[in-house]
């Protein structure tokens, strides 16, 4: 309960985006592609969230991968799904515009 409590209110540990990035973290987009056209994080790659079991073969699983969407609600399902499918590190940067501003710093 602590825990959930934790992730809700974002006490938990903070994730070093921008380092993890520069060392190779890829990051996956899992908004529409009219979304994505519309604003996107540079190096993203666009992969829609109801196409991401079809589309494993364009993600390693020997790098991090942080999935980011407009809200975070598609990227933490995203998370969910790489998951279950063999990836281990895996998080969730939420929205694509924050994500991109913690990028930068």
């Amino acid at each position: 309960m602590l825990g959930f409590i934790k992730k809700l209110f974002g006490l938990g540990p903070q994730i070093d985006f921008a380092g993890m990035y520069k060392n190779g973290a890829q990051i996956i987009d899992v908004r529409t592609p009219g979304e994505y056209a519309s604003g996107h994080i540079k190096g993203s790659i666009n992969i829609p969230l109801q196409n991401l079991t079809a589309g494993l073969n364009k993600i390693k699983k020997d790098k991090p991968v942080i999935t980011c969407c407009a809200s975070g609600m598609r990227s933490a399902s995203a998370k969910g799904i790489l998951k279950s499918n063999g990836y281990t590190e895996v998080y969730n940067g939420g929205g694509w515009t924050s994500l991109n501003s913690k990028l930068s710093r």
